[in-house]
């Protein structure tokens, strides 16, 4: 479906533009029409979740590093969480570090949720930034 106007008489016109409205967090967003997933907001937005994710993965991937665990499974035990939540996590180390500076900028698309940034991705760079909603 595209923009249109229409001209309804009396000196009232109603003009149709197709948006999608996604919640976030409580919030209203409006995606654009045009299937790109650009979202309107004119501010950059620090997500806390996101955040969250961001320092667990380097919190524990530093623990790891540094433990005298052999494995994750081991982590997990020792941090008392799930194992697939834990290597979902540690995963997110692997996201390209601009995508990661932007999510810490508070700049990253609207559209890139802790859900969308724990399910498997690309791990070519260049292929994460399509994948997770930025331009290329």
């Amino acid at each position: 479906m595209s923009e249109r106007m229409e001209y309804m008489g009396n000196g009232i016109v109603n003009i149709h533009i197709p948006f999608t409205v996604k919640r976030r967090g409580g919030r209203k967003l409006i995606l654009s029409p045009n299937g790109d997933n650009a979202v309107f907001e004119a501010k950059p937005h620090q997500d806390n979740s996101l955040l969250k994710v961001l320092v667990r993965a380097y919190k524990w991937r530093k623990q790891f590093e540094a433990s005298k665990y052999k494995s994750l499974d081991e982590l997990a035990e020792k941090l008392e969480i799930n194992k697939s939540y834990l290597a979902r996590v540690m995963r997110v180390n692997l996201v390209a570090p601009d995508i990661k500076e932007s999510i810490l900028n508070g700049t990253q698309p609207r559209t890139l949720t802790v859900t969308e940034l724990l399910k498997p991705f690309p791990e070519a760079w260049e292929e994460q930034r399509g994948w997770f909603g930025f331009s290329i």
